[in-house]
């Protein structure tokens, strides 16, 4: 998509809105809260480590931009409850939701499928899948009131074409895919609501650091490189774009494409 390749954001794409973005301690999570906090967003960190997260808080601040707020909440244990409180909590403490980007992710390393347990799948199955589907239905009534709300769910090259050792994790990606197809169509009337699903590709990134550790990250693409994506479909301009698979390529010319 021509427009999300050259995309520029203004200044002020995201001012007056509140967007919660997982995984927002490191990588491309933290790339994508400090884009949408210097874009006018109030940003939501989720995360697991509150340290990770107040980092990020303290570097928006060094912003002048809005305020941040720190959510701590382990994925792997969270339960509907603990994301129906999430929601009462941003309800009552920001009064609106207007986007989640969905970026925290975990995979154990790249092992073939007999040497992976079930347990190790019920993990991965619950961080990578069960967990942004959980969330996402626990803050859909704030949602649905928002003028504009757009969901970003982030997928792997590895869901998108399986290969050999990516197990679990492959499996929950793909799914997410799915998910995000299937949550477009019952939106399709609901002009006010999109969800898209982002494919960041080979980027510097802790999760690339597990599966490839001898690769040099300088010659990476690096998360800040990747922003246009995130922003363009967080923003108004997106709106209409729904149930789309968007591409952020390898190679740091090549921007983003997409495909239905």
């Amino acid at each position: 998509m021509n427009k999300i390749q050259h995309y520029t954001a203004p200044e002020n794409l995201l001012e007056g809105r509140v967007v919660l973005v997982t995984g927002a301690g490191q990588g491309l999570g933290k790339a994508a809260a400090l884009a949408y906090a210097d874009h006018g967003a109030i940003v939501i960190l989720h995360g697991r480590k509150v340290e990770k997260l107040e980092r990020v808080y303290d570097e928006i601040e060094a912003l002048g931009k809005a305020e941040a707020v720190i959510y701590p909440l382990d994925l792997e244990e969270a339960e509907d409850k603990d994301f129906v409180a999430l929601a009462v909590a941003i309800e009552q403490q920001l009064g609106r939701l207007d986007g989640i980007l969905h970026n925290a992710a975990f995979l154990y390393g790249l092992t073939p499928f007999e040497n992976q347990s079930s347990e190790q799948w019920k993990t991965l199955l619950q961080v990578n899948l069960i967990a942004p589907f959980a969330l996402n239905k626990a803050c859909l009534p704030l949602l649905k009131a928002a003028p504009d709300a757009s969901i970003i769910m982030t997928s792997s090259t590895y869901g998108h074409h399986p290969s050999a050792y990516w197990g679990g994790f492959s499996v929950a990606k793909a799914g997410i895919e799915t998910m995000v197809k299937i949550q477009a169509d019952e939106w399709e009337n609901q002009s006010n609501l999109r969800i898209n699903t982002i494919i960041p590709g080979i980027v510097n990134s802790p999760q690339r650091a597990k599966t490839h550790p001898g690769e040099m990250k300088k010659t990476l693409v690096q998360p800040e490189e990747l922003m246009s994506a995130y922003l363009y479909l967080m923003g108004a301009e997106s709106r209409g774009v729904n149930g789309q698979t968007v591409f952020c390529q390898d190679q740091k010319s090549s921007g983003c494409d997409s495909k239905h």
